[in-house]
């Protein structure tokens, strides 16, 4: 990989990453080794987490498909070295997170991803990827249960920040998802929404608390699409 040429993005768009039953089988201990090694990066490099967690489903029996598609996360960070998270000393203070979902993104189970990163100030200090657990009708279910993780990830952060003497209530949480807003200011549950699981609901009740608060963004300015989106580099520093 030391001579590999550099590219611009640590993943395909035009190519998703999928079971390969009838393709080559590889070193699973080298595939394993190589995953490691990403998710480690990752602490430092969200732009990466993405593809890093599509290509950690298939550790379990990994063929020459997905070995390509981990070469190409290095060869994208061969062009990029010095790529990382800029903490400045000035800015303000305070709690603000951004979440965001895709809808049936996985081609093979058809359940979305959830994608999320949390500011104090400028500084991005906490991010997440994670597939959902259950399969989303909607594009405002999938917003509003990756808003639910949103909300998990703040309410931690609270209370870690509350040792040290700072006390963030009305956190807001930036979606652009208006129907997920409007699940989570009506309580009346309808034939949309009551299939949803009740441990999402705490979204609603933390809301209402007045912890954290709902605020509608423009997906153009949705910084939880670092999770996601292949070429969005925000929050990183060149």
């Amino acid at each position: 990989m030391q001579d590999c040429q550099t590219i611009r993005t640590p993943s395909d768009v035009n190519c998703k990453i999928q079971p390969d039953p009838k393709g080559k089988s590889v070193d699973q201990t080298l595939y394993r080794s190589m995953i490691d090694s990403l998710m480690y990066l990752t602490a430092s490099r969200p732009d990466i987490m993405y593809a890093v967690c599509v290509c950690a489903r298939y550790q379990s029996d990994p063929k020459e498909s997905h070995l390509v598609a981990v070469k190409r996360i290095f060869r994208y960070h061969k062009g990029k070295p010095n790529l990382g998270l800029w903490y400045p000393y000035e800015g303000n203070f305070e709690l603000y997170s951004y979440s965001d979902s895709d809808f049936s993104g996985c081609a093979l189970d058809r359940k979305s991803t959830t994608g999320g990163c949390q500011f104090l100030g400028p500084r991005l200090v906490s991010w997440q990827c994670k597939k959902q657990t259950n399969v989303s009708v909607s594009t405002a279910e999938a917003e509003y249960i990756a808003a639910s993780a949103g909300c998990s990830q703040v309410l931690w952060l609270q209370n870690q920040l509350l040792d040290y003497g700072f006390n963030f209530l009305k956190t807001p949480i930036y979606i652009d998802n208006t129907a997920a807003m409007f699940i989570t200011a009506n309580p009346v549950q309808h034939s949309k929404t009551k299939h949803i699981e009740i441990r999402y609901h705490f979204l609603r009740d933390n809301s209402e608390n007045g912890l954290i608060i709902l605020i509608k963004v423009h997906t153009d300015k949705q910084l939880a699409d670092l999770s996601q989106n292949l070429s969005c580099q925000a929050g990183l520093n060149s």
